[in-house]
């Protein structure tokens, strides 16, 4: 019997879309418009917009070289383009900007889970597919590159600039910095961290280099 296991790339990427979905159940309330509960949609809004762009640097290159691997990463900047363009009308919405205000809280959020679904299943085949072309540890390296872009990533959705290529690595740097600043002016609630760093003591710490996960005592 042949044991199949998750590479590190699929666990992250497992761990990543529950994340996202915890983030957002909160966040799908009608209340979570309400000023002092906008941190929980704030949340969600910039991890997803995070998970996106490193996604988009950091995957990308890695879809394009499979099979049909242009018309694999059309599909996937496709879904991620709308599924940008759908958290910034959920942001409008939520701040009051008229120009969003006639869309309907449900339906908005059907929408979005719905590309959600298609993002995370995407991901779920494509890491699949690329885990089977790498190495172990080349696949180990991908995942630590993806899990560190996250940090630097840009913490609101940009939907019109450019997503793949230098141009989108660059437009992520750029408005990753335009984000922080805006952020801090509005002071705009954005977790710093929202997962345990890959390299310290997180479960996937361990998984990734095979150390043992420390007891409850050595823990205190």
């Amino acid at each position: 019997m042949v044991v199949v296991t998750a590479s590190t790339l699929e666990m992250a990427l497992t761990y990543e879309h529950a994340r996202i979905r915890e983030l957002a159940e909160p966040a799908h309330h009608p209340d979570a418009a309400h000023p002092e509960h906008r941190h929980q949609t704030d949340w969600f809004y910039a991890i997803a917009a995070q998970h996106l762009a490193a996604a988009e640097d950091v995957l990308v290159p890695h879809i394009r070289r499979l099979p049909d691997g242009d018309g694999l990463v059309g599909k996937y900047v496709g879904n991620a383009k709308e599924l940008e363009r759908s958290l910034r009308y959920l942001k409008g919405r939520q701040y009051g900007d008229s120009r969003f205000l006639h869309l309907q809280h449900d339906d908005l959020w059907q929408h979005i889970d719905r590309l959600l679904d298609e993002h995370e299943a995407m991901e779920a085949e494509y890491s699949r597919q690329i885990t089977d072309e790498l190495a172990d540890p080349d696949v180990n390296t991908l995942t630590e590159d993806l899990l560190e872009a996250e940090e630097v990533a840009p913490t609101r959705a940009h939907p019109a600039s450019p997503h793949t290529g230098m141009a989108g690595r660059i437009a992520h740097r750029m408005w990753r910095m335009a984000d922080s600043a805006w952020d801090s002016a509005e002071g705009r609630v954005v977790p710093i961290k929202y997962h345990a760093h890959p390299k310290r003591d997180s479960a996937l710490s361990h998984y990734l280099y095979g150390t043992p996960m420390p007891s409850e005592e050595e823990q205190r």
